[in-house]
């Protein structure tokens, strides 16, 4: 079981209920320390004091806000609690907006929340439920980890979520971080050609489809070299730079690759080889009389797909329970398919 990031109680008008938070994501691949390089000496980030040069325990460690070059505040735990009586353990709920109408641009970070209680259950479920009839979420504040957060809270999976936002000082506009974006006149053929692509290209948000490359071929890396082995991959091809002149161009062309049923590349197959191996090439003197017969059409590549790509084919091929294989068994499944 996960462990809560907070406990205490929900508050709506007169009616109030316990409550836990639960972090909704969590990060996966190899954990990653530094070393120093030719060595395998780890590099160790200690707390010291930059007086004595002694390390420092977390319990003798405050906070400080500088108010001059060479002077500072030093805050307290019980000052920063004076800040917000009684709001370290409640979330209030201040009002209910659209569901929909908060940009995620806002959004920080998300939670799932949960009763506490077998009593809280009635209020909790009621909540959800008025949330979904409605189509609004609910707006609330809250105290954690010395910060106070707008919290957003709605309906999933027949759950409440919390996400918190940032606050309106916190999100940068546009002109603030990017230059003005060139005025530019569409027209309706390049509309219509692109609305043509972007129907040819819908589908349903299936997360399952969708997988950390980087994260596959780093582990793929890791395990190689502790075998030994090294791990290439071909290099992909680089995207075309473009102009406005080749764009009615660009979306005919790629219009008719997706009409024409033609897959993206798959990903780029990586080949293992021992370190300090090299393979031999065979010569073309003995050529058999089978090599002028007509090349039959190559296997498909499916090693070399992304789950992505494994499940776009498997759809195609209408495999059953595709949706819930792992990589392995929708690389199976096709294989066995095609080859029926």
């Amino acid at each position: 079981m996960v462990s809560t990031v907070w406990r205490g109680t929900l508050t709506v008008g007169l009616l109030s209920l316990g409550v836990s938070l639960y972090s909704a994501r969590e990060r996966h691949g190899p954990t990653m320390h530094q070393f120093v390089r030719g060595t395998d000496h780890r590099v160790r980030y200690r707390k010291v004091d930059e007086e004595t040069g002694k390390d420092v325990g977390s319990g003798d460690i405050v906070k400080g806000a500088k108010v001059d070059s060479d002077e500072y505040v030093i805050l307290e735990p019980e000052d920063l609690a004076e800040l917000t009586p009684g709001k370290s353990k409640t979330m209030e709920i201040t009002g209910f907006v659209p569901a929909d109408s908060v940009e995620p641009v806002w959004y920080s970070n998300a939670y799932f929340l949960s009763p506490q209680d077998q009593s809280a259950a009635k209020p909790y479920r009621l909540l959800c439920a008025v949330l979904e009839r409605t189509g609004r979420a609910a707006l609330a504040t809250m105290v954690m980890r010395d910060r106070e957060h707008l919290v957003l809270i709605g309906p999933q999976q027949g759950v409440l979520t919390a996400n918190t936002l940032f606050w309106p000082d916190e999100i940068r506009t546009p002109s603030d971080v990017m230059p003005p974006v060139a005025d530019a006149t569409i027209s309706e053929r390049d509309l219509g050609l692109a609305e043509q692509l972007v129907e040819a290209m819908a589908e349903d948000w299936d997360p399952d489809q969708h997988e950390d490359v980087y994260q596959k071929r780093l582990q793929e890396l890791i395990e190689a070299k502790s075998a030994g082995r090294k791990v290439r991959y071909a290099e992909e091809r680089p995207a075309q730079e473009g102009t406005v002149v080749e764009l009615t161009d660009a979306l005919r062309k790629t219009l008719k690759e997706r009409k024409g049923g033609r897959a993206r590349a798959p990903e780029p197959r990586r080949s293992e080889e021992s370190a300090g191996s090299s393979a031999g090439k065979g010569g073309g003197a003995g050529k058999s009389r089978r090599s002028k017969k007509k090349a039959e059409p190559p296997a498909p590549d499916l090693e070399g797909m992304t789950k992505k790509e494994l499940l776009r084919r498997a759809q195609e091929l209408d495999v059953p329970g595709r949706s819930k294989m792992s990589r392995e068994d929708l690389e199976s499944a096709v294989r066995e398919r095609i080859s029926a």
